[in-house]
């Protein structure tokens, strides 16, 4: 893409993504923007046919620790300090559905 955004294009872009931008931001971002897509577009000019595709540039592996039963909460002591509880439980206020309902 060697054509720079324009003005009105960084505002529709700004309208769909819901910003109220200022004119200065518009006239900065639109900069901003237009620099982002020349490096874009530079880097599409090189070959690529022959490169694994990644998600990470380092050889990252996930570390999960074993899953071993280990001692844990009673009910009574999580609940020790629950504002309200209905038994064994946490009650907490509706949040779905009709009001007072």
């Amino acid at each position: 893409m060697s054509e720079r955004l324009t003005e009105q294009q960084v505002r529709q872009v700004a309208k769909l993504a819901r910003l109220n931008c200022s004119d200065e931001e518009i006239t900065l971002f639109t900069g901003q923007l237009s620099a982002i897509l020349e490096y874009v577009a530079q880097l599409e000019e090189l070959d690529t046919q022959d490169v694994e595709p990644l998600a990470h540039c380092l050889p990252v592996h996930n570390v999960l620790r074993e899953d071993v039963v280990r001692p844990s909460l009673s009910n009574e002591e999580a609940l020790k300090n629950a504002p309200q509880r209905d038994g064994e439980f946490f009650s907490v206020p509706k949040v779905l559905g009709e009001a007072g309902a």
